[in-house]
C-alpha cells in the first residue's frame, strides 16, 4: 500500500505520522495521481501547528506533481498517462498516491520537469496573482517584497525584474541578501540590522512605494505601512513571524489613505479558467528562462518532520521538494 503523512493532532513537527493509506478508485470528477515530487510551503507549518486549523485527522500539503493513473466518470480535463501538477484542493499532497478533484489538475508542459512543477506551482502562481492581478506592477515602478530570499521571494524578484520594476527586498542575513540580489533584487535590506522603512524612503527619495508584498506578518507590521506612498497598497499574504495583529482602520487613514488586502491563491484560481490562465503564464516564464526554479533542498517524503524543523528554523532558501 502507498504511504502518506497523516496529522491527528496539532503541534510541533513530531505530530506528523508516516503511515500506509488506502487510495481508492476515482469517482465522478476525480483522478488518481501517482506522485513523483511533492512541494513544501510555509503554510504547511500553519496547518500542522493549528494556526490554520484543519478538520482532524487529516493529510497535509497542497502541492505536488505526478502522473494520472486513472480518471473517474465525466473527467475530460486530464486522462491516464498525463503528467500533471496542482496547488490547492483538499489537503494531502504529502503522499505517494492520492485521489484528487480532476479540475484542480493542470498538465505539465514539455520542458518543465516534475520536480520543477512541484516546486513552483503554489509559489509561482502566488507570485502571478500578486504582481499581475492584486497589484499589476508596471515598468519603472519600485516595489517592496519582504522575504526576498524565500521560495516566493526568489521567483518574485526574477519576474518583477522582467516586468521592468525596481525591487527592494528584505532578508535576514548577508548570505540571503546576496542570494536575493543574484535573482534580481536591486536593493536587499538586512532587516535584522537596518531600519527598513527608513531605507525604503531613502531609496525612493522620500516618496515611498506603491505596493508592499508581505508574507512575514507580525514582525514587519505596522512598519510595512510606513514604506507606502499615499494611496499605496499593503498586501498581506502570509504570517511567517505570526499573524498581523488587529488594527483600527483609522491607521490606514493616518498613514496616507492606504489600502490593505489579504488575498489567497484559492480565490484567485477558484474557476477552472483562472487556474489554467494562471498556470499557463507561470509555465511560460519558466520555459522562457525568465524565472529559474531554485530547488535548493530535496528530502525523502518520509522525513517531512525534519523538513518542517528546517523550514521553521530558517535553514532553507529557495524551494524545497520531497521525493516519494
Amino acid at each position: 500500500m502507498p504511504h502518506a503523512v497523516r496529522l491527528y493532532e496539532t503541534g510541533g513537527p513530531d505530530v506528523l505520522r508516516w503511515e500506509e493509506v488506502g487510495v481508492g478508485t476515482p469517482g465522478p470528477g476525480q483522478a488518481r495521481v501517482r506522485q513523483t515530487a511533492v512541494g513544501v510551503n510555509f503554510v504547511d507549518t500553519y496547518h500542522r501547528s493549528g494556526l490554520y486549523p484543519l478538520p482532524l485527522p487529516s493529510g497535509l500539503g497542497s502541492e505536488a506533481a505526478g502522473v494520472v493513473e486513472a480518471v473517474g466518470p465525466g473527467v475530460t480535463v486530464v486522462r491516464a498517462g498525463d503528467r500533471v501538477a496542482y496547488a490547492g484542493g483538499p489537503p494531502g499532497s504529502y503522499a505517494e498516491a492520492r485521489v484528487m478533484p480532476a479540475d484542480r489538475l493542470v498538465k505539465i508542459p514539455d520542458g518543465v520537469t516534475d520536480r520543477q512543477a512541484a516546486a513552483v506551482m503554489l509559489k509561482g502562481m502566488t507570485v502571478q496573482y500578486l504582481i499581475r492581478r492584486t497589484y499589476p506592477v508596471k515598468p519603472g515602478e519600485t516595489v517592496l517584497f519582504h522575504a526576498a530570499a524565500g521560495g516566493v521571494g526568489l521567483i518574485a524578484c526574477q519576474w518583477l525584474k522582467a516586468l521592468g520594476a525596481t525591487v527592494i527586498g528584505t532578508v535576514g542575513s548577508d548570505e540571503k541578501a546576496a542570494l536575493a540580489k543574484a535573482h534580481g533584487c536591486d536593493h536587499p535590506i538586512v532587516y535584522t540590522r537596518e531600519d527598513f522603512p527608513a531605507r525604503v524612503r531613502e531609496l525612493t527619495g522620500g516618496a515611498g512605494v506603491p505596493v508592499v508584498y508581505d508574507s512575514v506578518g507580525a514582525s514587519t507590521f505596522p512598519a510595512s505601512l510606513d514604506c507606502l506612498r499615499p494611496l499605496g497598497l499593503f498586501v498581506s499574504f502570509g504570517n511567517a513571524s505570526g499573524p498581523v495583529p488587529p488594527f483600527p482602520l483609522s491607521l490606514l487613514t493616518q498613514k496616507g489613505s492606504l489600502f490593505a488586502t489579504r488575498p489567497t491563491l484559492a480565490t484567485y484560481t477558484a474557476t477552472r479558467a483562472d487556474l489554467e490562465a494562471t498556470a499557463r503564464e507561470l509555465f511560460d516564464v519558466v520555459l522562457s528562462g525568465t524565472v529559474k526554479v531554485e530547488i535548493n533542498h530535496t528530502y525523502p517524503l518520509k522525513d517531512a518532520a525534519q523538513v518542517h524543523r528546517d523550514l521553521e528554523g530558517r535553514k532553507t532558501t529557495g524551494s524545497v521538494v520531497m521525493l516519494p
